[in-house]
């Protein structure tokens, strides 16, 4: 068998605007799809997939590891959109492979070490009062673990005293509305500078969540770790992190983290899983990064029933929404209370719809420079 066509896709979502796909197409008539979890810049990944075509052509799928390094070592550049595009490429290879011997991906991973997989919902409120009823809604679903931020808007404004206040406000809130049965997972989007982060996370720790997530940008690896050994609480960072190496610098620090790997972004499953066990081998848990529609959430799901060390997975539930455009991709995946079990379906479980244009139809999302800037001009961190 032999891949004889590469279609690259782009689809527009209401969370990221659009997102890049590719369709792998082989002579024996079997397809395979795959997403890039690099949302940020779409037409730079469909740029690479397009660059990477050539090397595609005429390759045995079923080589998942040496067409890998075959697409990551094809130029002397790295980075997120280069991973991005890597990462697209081998889901549609292992959902190829899964088709072709009639198994669901987890099987080909080495079969299932769950037999469901826990959620955490992804909600969100403005404040106290919204969030509790989003964690009130999140119980009645069945879920038991959430995850929000607590930073309210213009947050960088507040003097230190107050955006502690209100961050506690806001977590204290979500706790009375999901009492003590409910996970709360605090996600701070990389807003912070690390004096700010280390008041603000040793203060949300009083509401004994299941972890922290992101209090600083990643530009440095080791002041993230520096970070985490001073805050009591579990911390998860990793959602923009793309290699095994950048992972086993970050566990390298002697860190007692939840690494957060995106199966679109990270190298895709072949990446994904070596950085579960890169984090297995520190005593670390796993808890993918996943929020771009069914397409990323059917391959985290699979990686999620094999891997041993799972905290939970990411859930977004706009994917149930008929009415979205994750309407354009058919799954197997549901959702069963607070928990997913494992597909059966051969490959990961994916198909566009053929009148997939129709149903996620782009939306371009220029950037704003008032977007970016805070009230005094200056350029905030960007999510």
């Amino acid at each position: 068998m032999k891949i004889e066509q590469v279609e690259v896709i782009e689809l527009g979502f209401e969370v990221t605007g659009s997102n890049a796909f590719v369709r792998l197409i082989t002579d024996a008539g079997i397809s395979g799809l795959g997403q890039s979890g690099g949302w940020g810049f779409p037409h730079g990944v469909t740029g690479v997939l397009q660059e990477l075509r050539p090397l595609l052509i005429g390759q045995d799928p079923f080589r998942i590891e040496r067409i890998w390094h075959l697409l990551y070592r094809a130029r002397p550049f790295r980075g997120n959109i280069l991973s991005a595009a890597v990462s697209a490429v081998d889901l549609a290879l292992w959902d190829i492979k899964g088709k072709a011997l009639g198994v669901p991906v987890w099987e080909l991973l080495g079969g299932k070490t769950r037999d469901r997989v826990r959620l955490h919902a992804l909600v969100g409120g403005a404040n106290p009062d919204e969030i509790a009823s989003s964690v009130s809604w999140a119980v009645e679903e069945g879920f038991t673990a959430v995850k929000f931020d607590p930073l309210i808007r213009g947050y960088d404004e507040l003097a230190l005293p107050k955006l502690v206040d209100s961050a506690c406000e806001m977590a204290a809130a979500a706790r009375e509305a999901g009492g003590r049965e409910i996970d709360l997972i605090f996600e701070l989007h990389r807003k912070l500078d690390p004096g700010t982060a280390l008041v603000v996370a040793r203060s949300l720790s009083q509401f004994n969540p299941l972890f922290i997530e992101d209090l600083i940008q990643l530009d440095s690896i080791a002041a993230n770790a520096d970070l985490c050994k001073r805050i009591a609480a579990p911390i998860a960072t990793g959602e923009r992190l793309s290699t095994i190496w950048e992972f086993q610098e970050l566990l390298s620090h002697g860190v007692a983290i939840h690494v957060r790997p995106d199966v679109g972004l990270a190298g895709g499953l072949s990446g994904a899983r070596k950085i579960a066990a890169l984090a297995e081998a520190h005593h670390c848990g796993i808890s993918p990064h996943n929020f771009l529609g069914p397409g990323l959430t059917a391959p985290a799901l699979h990686l999620c029933v094999n891997v041993p060390n799972l905290v939970t997975m990411e859930y977004l539930p706009l994917d149930e929404d008929p009415g979205s455009s994750s309407a354009a991709i058919h799954t197997v995946v549901t959702r069963q209370h607070g928990y997913c079990l494992p597909p059966d379906a051969p490959g990961l479980g994916i198909e566009l719809d053929d009148d997939y244009e129709r149903l996620a139809p782009l939306q371009r999302k220029e950037p704003s420079v008032k977007a970016l800037l805070r009230s005094d001009g200056s350029v905030a961190t960007p999510l």
